[in-house]
C-alpha cells in the first residue's frame, strides 16, 4: 500500500496525509497536534470540552445541521481527544465527499462557543466524568496511567471538576486560537479520491496561521495501589509497565512481548490464568504507544481473594519469557502480528487512525514499514523488556469488593 500513500505539507503549514484505495468509501481526519498533554495543570480538561463544543454549532450550520449534513448523506461523525492529538473525523459515500471535507472544516474554522452551550455541554462532561468512575474497567484505565506517571499525567484526559468548573468562554477561545492553526493541523483522507484536488481544498480553506503547543512535564514513576468499593462484585485490575517510545526500534519487541503475553486466547497469560486455572474470564493486552510517553497494559476481571495469586502469576510468566523463549514460538507471535498488522488495513476507518497515529508518532510513512521491523525483533529482544517486568519495573492497580 506504500505506492498508494502520499504526503505534502502545504503551504499554509498543514499536512495532508493521504491513501488511496479502489473502494466508494472515504474516511476523513482533521486532526490538531495538540492535546490533554499540552494543556496546563490549572486547564486540564480544556482541549476535551472544545472538541465537545465544536460539534455545537458554527457561523453556517446549528448542531443539528452538522450532523444532518454528514448523516442524511449517508456518512457518519465523531471525534475524540487524546493526550498528544484531539480529532474530528466521518466516514462517507465517496460521492458525497465535499459534504464531509466541508462540515468538518466548518468546525474547525468557525464555532460559535456559544455561552448557553458551553454551559450545557460543562454539565454533559460532568455526567461523563461520572459515568467513566462508575464504569469498574474504564475507572481502572484511568487510574493506572496515574500509576505510571506524574506531572501533567497525573490528571486525567477528561480534568476534574473543578478545572472544567472554573473554564470561561474567553479561555476557551485563547485556547482554541492558539491550537487551531494551520500548522498545528494534519488531514488524513483514505479513500478514491483525486489526491490534487484534496490539496487544492485545503489550501484554499485554511489561512497560513501559526500557534505554538507547549509541552508540559512528564515524569515517570511505578505504584502499586488497591483500592475498595461498594456495589462491585469482580476485581478489575490492571498490570502496566513503560514501553519504549515509537522512536526507538525497541518498540517493535514491545509489541511482540505483549502480543505474547496478552492478545488472544493463544497468549500465555490466558493459557496460565484463564485456561489453565480458571482464574479469570477477562484476559487482554495492549501496547499503548504514542510520541512522548508509552505503556504496555494487562487487564484481569477476577475474583477479589485471586488478586495476589493473579499477581504472581503474571511476574512468573514474565520470569519464563525472559529465559526459556524460543525462536519457534518467537516466529509464531511474528507472524501473528504481521497477519494482524495486514487485517488492520481492512476498514480505511482504521487505516485512517493508522496513519494519523504513525504521524504524531514519527511519521505517517513508517507504519508501512511494520512487517520489516517486526521480523528484524530477536529473542535477546524480547527476553530483554521481560527481565525488566520481572526484575520489578511494573505498576498496578486493583478495584476490588469491598465486601
Amino acid at each position: 500500500m506504500k505506492g498508494n500513500f502520499k504526503r505534502k505539507k502545504l503551504k499554509n503549514g498543514l499536512t495532508l496525509l493521504f491513501e488511496k484505495r479502489n473502494v466508494p468509501v472515504v474516511s476523513i481526519i482533521f486532526a490538531i497536534k495538540a492535546g490533554s498533554n499540552n494543556e496546563l495543570m490549572s486547564e486540564k480538561g480544556i482541549s476535551h470540552f472544545i472538541e465537545h463544543l465544536l460539534y455545537k454549532g458554527t457561523q453556517k450550520r446549528s448542531a443539528r445541521k452538522i450532523a444532518e449534513d454528514i448523516e442524511r448523506n449517508g456518512g457518519e461523525l465523531n471525534g475524540f481527544t487524546g493526550e498528544e492529538v484531539t480529532g474530528y473525523w466521518c466516514k462517507m459515500p465517496s460521492d458525497k465527499l465535499k459534504f464531509g471535507l466541508d462540515v468538518l472544516s466548518d468546525l474547525i474554522k468557525n464555532p460559535l462557543f456559544d455561552e448557553k452551550e458551553i454551559e450545557k455541554e460543562r454539565k454533559v462532561i460532568f455526567e461523563e466524568m461520572s459515568m467513566r468512575k462508575d464504569n469498574a474497567p474504564v475507572y481502572v484505565f484511568d487510574e493506572i496511567q496515574k500509576c505510571l506517571y506524574g506531572g501533567i499525567m497525573k490528571i486525567d484526559t477528561i480534568g476534574t471538576k473543578k478545572t472544567m468548573g472554573s473554564m470561561g468562554r474567553k479561555q476557551i477561545i485563547e485556547r482554541f486560537k492558539q491550537f487551531y492553526t494551520a500548522n498545528n493541523l494534519i488531514l488524513c483522507v483514505v479513500g478514491n479520491l483525486d489526491f490534487e484536488k484534496i490539496v487544492t481544498f485545503a489550501e484554499n480553506s485554511f489561512e497560513k496561521k501559526k500557534g505554538v503547543v507547549p509541552k508540559q512535564k512528564i515524569t515517570l514513576k511505578n505504584e502499586v495501589k488497591i483500592e475498595k468499593r461498594k456495589g462491585i462484585d469482580q476485581a478489575n485490575i490492571l498490570f502496566a509497565y513503560h514501553s519504549p517510545l515509537p522512536k526507538s526500534k525497541e518498540i517493535y519487541a514491545s509489541r511482540v512481548l505483549i502480543s505474547l503475553m496478552a492478545e488472544g486466547m493463544s497468549s500465555r497469560l490466558f493459557g496460565e490464568i484463564r485456561e489453565k486455572r480458571n482464574l479469570a474470564y477477562a484476559v487482554k493486552g495492549s501496547l499503548e504507544a504514542h510520541r512522548d510517553f508509552s505503556f504496555s497494559w494487562i487487564y484481569f476481571g477476577i475474583m477479589k481473594e485471586n488478586v495476589e495469586k493473579v499477581r504472581k502469576l503474571i511476574l512468573q510468566e514474565f520470569e519464563k519469557v525472559s529465559k526459556d523463549l524460543t525462536e519457534e514460538e518467537l516466529t509464531s507471535v511474528k507472524t501473528q502480528l504481521r497477519g494482524q498488522y495486514k487485517i488492520s488495513m481492512e476498514d480505511s476507518q482504521v487505516q485512517m487512525i493508522n496513519l494519523l497515529a504513525s504521524e504524531i508518532q514519527t511519521r505517517a510513512e513508517n507504519f508501512y514499514d511494520f512487517e520489516e521491523n517486526i521480523k528484524k525483533v530477536t529473542l535477546k529482544d524480547v527476553k530483554k523488556l521481560a527481565a525488566k517486568v520481572k526484575e520489578g519495573k511494573y505498576s498496578f492497580f486493583a478495584l476490588i469488593p469491598e465486601n
